[in-house]
């Protein structure tokens, strides 16, 4: 097996789809009235299941978490230090939920977090100096 891609349930598709489309810049065709969106991002799949299609799909009821959740993160790298900064200014000015500001770790990563309207953790990094 190898990994394929990565799954997010959403509650409401057209305000996640408006953030990762337009906050983030995930090319994303499909309407804002879609059940699923399918997408490729840097050659990963990743796709918006809306939690009562998938539900009725598998015909079975999920727990889901409400609120900002660590339960998993998104990680998204930039060139380097500086774009960390400025990508956090950017997408928290366009409506990105901050949650922790661009910091740089023990480990060398310039690293910030964010989440999307539902409570899901994207981080901004980068190992890169300059």
């Amino acid at each position: 097996m190898k990994l394929d891609g990565f799954g997010i349930m959403v509650d409401d598709m057209a305000a996640m789809i408006r953030f990762y489309r337009d906050v983030l810049g995930f090319e994303i065709q499909e309407p804002e009235d879609t059940t699923n969106v399918f997408l490729k991002k840097d050659g990963t799949l990743f796709l918006l299941y809306r939690k009562k299609d998938f539900e009725k799909m598998t015909r079975r009821k999920f727990a889901y978490c409400s609120g900002v959740n660590g339960h998993y993160e998104i990680a998204l790298s930039v060139e380097n230090y500086a774009a960390v900064d400025r990508v956090f200014a950017e997408v928290t000015a366009a409506g990105a939920r901050e949650i922790m500001p661009p910091t740089t770790e023990p480990w060398g990563q310039r690293t910030c977090y964010i989440a999307d309207p539902e409570g899901n953790l994207i981080e901004i990094g980068s190992f890169a100096r300059e």
